[in-house]
């Protein structure tokens, strides 16, 4: 029996009950059952913690409580369940005084504690119900978000052997998003996040962190040396040791970036993007966590760089024109490029035809733009959005008479040359810029996805304005086959010279609703953070653009996480999820 404390009301009279007999009774706004078991008496919330189901028609046996509908087994005195997928179900103390059934309504314990541990259990076990239920009820009354996501992103990188994968991305991604998402997206988003996660992780054995060299570190620069040669020879564990020891030395996070991105462009065009998307990521999630999780979170990068294959095998990088040669020979004249451009000064224009060359089908006359841009004193920054650009430029025009799979393909282009950029921005290292070329030369080989370019169709400006083509919005994705529909709407609303703002947050609200797509999903993330740094520009309206045509490419789907999320919605205000007939 658990002590009563100081908020005990009457609740019933033990002739209601009568001998094994069930109650229900409503106090303070709470409904709570009953259950009067040999000589004593047991009281629980009514509504089964799973899906709401009235516990009171449940049945006890041997001082379990079992819900009729899904069959969620709990123990009657604590309300604890034997079934993972279900949370345990709110118990009150109980006294009998004479005839009278007292019960204690005292406040539960610490909500964001409990909420916190079913949000661990949830990404142990996979289950995205659970994980659903934990998140709306850690942000109820204005909690912090970046919570959830903290302990999602230890825990993927903890218990995922290979380390590193679209599942922290995805994570990461959704918590970027958060800002432009309207206040009731916002939970939806971080359930997308942990449940890719958990679904990752599920089935995987633990990674165990590689301990850092004993004694003091030696330098950054060596460090980093070391951990180019570990990754050239594809050893994972000595290059793990390299980057561990370099953050328990708490190098400063610029130096560590630039160890990073240098040996992630090496080589050519590595897993088709993905290594240096990866890191991108893994930088943008300690910038929200913060850099105490640098260790863990860093290190679990190393399996894809030392397994990561390289597009120098490729033959399409070799044949028919060799692409590496061309490419080793830009990087010889590179140094002297950027050294030029540090004369002619800094953050000169890049000549206007830039963006047509670098979409043109001539390998030489592409990196030729690009050292003369750099040559003219073109901020790095400058030259390397000018090839993002581009990249979007290959989805925005995009035609549906390829194969579906090749969106796929503009979109690795697309998000290598947009973490590229990011990793410029910041690491701030010459070596960055071979990836920028390599982006280039990948938005070269994509030429053929715009023979002929995708044409937008012309969409009328309704007579509501832009509030009618947000509106417009749902409906258009509701359906198959709406790319270039979409498109055309994005590029209608745009021409208002309205706030870009709603739209945005239409697109990801959208998003959202279907389940989640790696891909997709950073294409969307991807246009967003670059566009808040070209509003109202033309480069900012293709990236829009790019980002509403690959939405539609991928809508719409079965939804099913959507239907989880909004059975724990649901669950979370109160309402009920079952029919009386």
């Amino acid at each position: 029996m658990r002590a009563m404390g100081e908020h005990c009301v009457c609740a019933a009279s033990l002739k209601d009950l009568g001998p094994g007999g069930c109650l229900v009774v409503q106090l303070e706004g709470l409904t709570l059952a009953l259950f009067r078991v040999e000589d004593r008496v047991h009281a629980v919330d009514n509504r089964c913690p799973h899906l709401g189901f009235p516990l009171s028609r449940g049945s006890v046996c041997d001082g379990i409580l079992t819900c009729p509908w899904h069959h969620a087994r709990f123990d009657l005195e604590s309300g604890g369940t034997f079934d993972p997928w279900a949370d345990d179900v709110q118990s009150y103390s109980v006294e009998l005084r004479g005839d009278e059934v007292w019960l204690d309504l005292s406040p539960a314990a610490d909500r964001r504690e409990s909420s916190l541990g079913r949000l661990r259990q949830g990404l142990e076990r996979n289950i995205p119900l659970v994980l659903g239920k934990s998140v709306l009820s850690l942000l109820s009354a204005e909690g912090d978000p970046l919570e959830a996501f903290r302990l999602g992103l230890g825990f993927g990188a903890r218990y995922r052997q290979v380390g590193w994968g679209p599942g922290l991305t995805i994570l990461t991604c959704m918590a970027r998003m958060l800002p432009h998402l309207r206040p009731d997206d916002r939970a939806r988003a971080l359930c997308h996040g942990l449940s890719a996660v958990a679904d990752e992780c599920a089935g995987s054995a633990p990674r165990h962190p590689v301990a850092t060299l004993p004694g003091a570190a030696s330098s950054w620069e060596r460090l980093g040396f070391w951990f180019r040669q570990f990754v050239e020879v594809r050893d994972a564990e000595g290059a793990e040791r390299c980057l561990a020891t370099a953050v328990e030395a708490e190098m400063p996070p610029r130096q560590v970036a630039e160890m990073l991105f240098t040996a992630a462009t090496d080589h050519r065009y590595v897993q088709t993007g993905h290594v240096v998307d990866f890191t991108n990521k893994a930088f943008e999630a300690l910038d929200l966590a913060g850099w105490e999780n640098a260790g863990i979170v860093l290190t679990s990068l190393t399996p894809a760089y030392a397994g990561a294959s390289r597009m120098e095998e490729s033959n399409a990088w070799r044949h028919p024109v060799d692409l590496v040669a061309l490419l080793e020979g830009a990087f010889d004249e590179l140094p002297a490029a950027v050294a030029e451009g540090g004369r002619n000064g800094a953050d000169r224009p890049p000549h206007p035809d830039l963006v047509p060359v670098l979409l043109s089908d001539r390998p030489s006359d592409i990196l030729g733009a690009l050292l003369e841009a750099l040559r003219r004193g073109c901020s790095w920054d400058v030259v390397a959005g000018a090839v993002t650009h581009a990249a979007a430029l290959r989805i925005a025009r995009l035609h549906t008479s390829n194969e579906f799979g090749d969106w796929d393909r503009a979109l690795h282009t697309f998000s290598f040359a947009s973490a590229i950029q990011r990793g410029l921005q910041r690491a701030g290292s010459a070596s960055l810029l071979r990836g920028v070329m390599d982006a280039a030369i990948s938005v070269y080989l994509d030429r053929f996805l715009n023979t002929p370019p995708a044409r937008l169709p012309e969409c009328p400006v309704p007579a509501g304005g832009a509030p009618a083509l947000l509106a417009q919005v749902p409906r258009l994705l509701d359906q198959r086959q709406q790319v270039n529909a979409a498109g055309a709407l994005v590029s209608a609303y745009l021409s208002m010279d309205g706030d870009v703002g709603p739209m945005v947050s239409a697109l990801a609200a959208n998003l959202l609703r279907e389940d989640r797509d790696f891909h997709t999903i950073q294409a969307l993330e991807a246009a967003f953070t670059h566009l808040s740094a070209l509003p109202g520009t033309p480069a900012g309206a293709d990236l829009l653009v790019a980002a509403a045509r690959y939405l539609a490419a991928h809508s719409p789907t079965v939804r099913s996480h959507e239907q989880n999320f909004s059975v724990a919605e649901r669950l979370h205000r109160g309402e009920r999820l079952y029919e009386e007939e």
